[in-house]
């Protein structure tokens, strides 16, 4: 007998076969409809009851239009909420707290809804502000007292940033963030108009730089016949010239007056005037002396030319630069419509500019 031990061998696969497709418990219960394809669900979507839902204190909005909430609370009657509501949840009192969609939590509770459809998130207490108040400024749906309410609130809570770290975090430009800073200047009764949608903003502006007895009476002209905010501006850069007392009385009578008198031949001339007048001034004064810089003063007081900001100067070089690429070539051209104030344009600024 043998003593070499014997082996035994077994087959394998040839090494063709291709590896085995192995599938997974969560592949077993995947949706492969057509629709399904690039769909991923949202484990944070629920349905929660209304009274588990808070407002948000520190929400940027303090004001609700009735009349509006009550229009929507009779859409989510017939339709439903089309759009599920932001939350995050409070573990400390058990409750979920509205990061987005606070008129809507409000409406449904109009409609005598129950429950209402809600995306849960966990957000940073630093970035709730920030998102709300990027949510509020980008939809153009909250109002500018408000709205200089939580940006001063948000430069608060990022440790008293520069305010163009602000600007930058809502993404806003600098100079309308000082235009919606200005409305914390005016008085109360002005602020209160803002707020109810009685005044704009930029009908505001010409409130500013006012004596309290000027901005009532000029505040209660726009508020009652709705006054453009060109004329609004116009009434109170006479109000300003005139250096009346301190008196809304005294304001009043001077503003009827004015409204009643036709307006001034420099309010009357076309945009094209004003602008050839605002360039030639400004080239002037370039090269002149005193006196040329108070005609170009005078001028860009009549043109109601705002305070000089570099980032606006930015903004409107850039926006000059995208509608001339734009531009057809024939405009351009001598005889063009865009070349005679391209011309006095590119004249003062070679006067502006020493190149000359």
């Amino acid at each position: 007998m043998s003593s070499a031990t014997s082996t035994i061998t077994f087959p394998t696969e040839p090494a063709t076969t291709k590896a085995r497709r192995r599938f997974t418990v969560d592949a077993l219960f995947a949706d492969h409809r057509p629709q399904a394809v690039g769909v991923t669900d949202l484990l944070a979507a629920k349905e929660i009851r209304l009274e588990r839902i808070e407002p948000d204190p520190e929400q940027p909005r303090r004001t609700f239009d009735a009349a509006k909430l009550g229009d929507l609370a009779e859409s989510i009657r017939r339709e439903g909420i089309l759009q599920p509501i932001a939350v995050r949840y409070d573990a400390g009192r058990d409750v979920y707290i509205v990061l987005h969609g606070e008129r809507r939590w409000r409406a449904s509770r109009l409609a005598g809804k129950e429950t209402i459809p809600a995306v849960v998130r966990d957000v940073p207490e630093e970035r709730r502000l920030i998102q709300q108040l990027m949510e509020n400024i980008v939809r153009d749906d909250l109002n500018a007292v408000d709205r200089a309410a939580a940006l001063r609130a948000l430069k608060t809570q990022l440790g008293d940033a520069p305010w163009e770290q602000v600007a930058e975090a809502v993404g806003i430009r600098r100079s309308r963030l000082f235009q919606l800073l200005g409305t914390e200047k005016l008085p109360d009764a002005a602020r209160e108009d803002i707020r109810a949608g009685r005044l704009s903003e930029k009908q505001s502006r010409a409130l500013q730089n006012l004596s309290p007895g000027q901005q009532e009476a000029l505040r209660a002209a726009i508020v009652a016949d709705d006054l453009p905010a060109e004329e609004a501006m116009r009434l109170a850069r006479a109000l300003r010239a005139a250096r009346l007392p301190d008196d809304p009385t005294a304001a009043s009578t001077l503003l009827a007056e004015l409204r009643a008198a036709p307006p001034p031949a420099s309010d009357r001339t076309s945009p094209d005037d004003v602008t050839g007048t605002l360039l030639a001034a400004l080239a002037a004064a370039s090269s002149g002396g005193r006196a040329e810089r108070t005609t170009l003063a005078r001028a860009a007081d009549a043109a109601g030319a705002p305070p000089y900001d570099p980032a606006r100067l930015r903004d409107e070089v850039r926006a000059l630069a995208r509608t001339l690429a734009r531009a057809p070539e024939a405009d351009l051209r001598p005889g063009g419509t865009a070349y005679a104030p391209l011309a006095a344009l590119r004249g003062a600024l070679d006067t502006a500019l020493g190149r000359t």
